[in-house]
């Protein structure tokens, strides 16, 4: 049986390569021999986060229906976000678990999770968000840079 780390690679990888809509795990096909050499080109833009870079600056979490939001991720776990114009204002958790940053977030009766997977080259990640356990939507997540004063 494959871990989640794995599936969710594999649904990241037929929704940048082959710009289908994010799949459910269930829904993945078989990784053909002919995807092989694709796929670990595409691993390459990949990597783990690494603790320290995750708190010290702000992120801005969009998806492709235009949900905009701003995430400022603290070194004891916790989190704030608002939305990027209006600043309504939720909170949340988050984990780094074997390299990819784990975000929980609940908005009334309803439970946003989502796991964000590091760029090797650019600062614009990639996420998989389930809402209630379910999927729900491909997200890209921008840090930004502090301010040097």
């Amino acid at each position: 049986m494959f871990e989640k780390k794995t599936l969710q690679l594999l649904q990241l990888f037929y929704r940048e390569t082959e710009r289908v809509r994010l799949l459910d795990i269930d829904h993945l096909p078989l990784l053909g021999i002919e995807h092989q050499s694709v796929m670990n080109q595409w691993l390459e833009t990949k990597r783990n986060f690494q603790r320290d870079e995750i708190y010290q600056q702000y992120w801005i979490k969009t998806c492709s229906a235009g949900y905009i939001t701003e995430l400022r991720l603290h070194v004891d776990g916790t989190l704030d976000e608002f939305t990027l114009f209006n600043r309504l204002h939720t909170q949340g958790h988050w984990q780094l678990v074997d390299g990819v940053i784990e975000i929980e977030i609940i908005k009334g009766d309803n439970c946003y999770r989502c796991a964000v997977y590091a760029n090797r080259y650019v600062n614009i990640h990639s996420a998989i968000e389930y809402k209630n356990d379910q999927l729900h939507s491909y997200l890209k997540l921008a840090q930004t840079r502090p301010i040097q004063r």
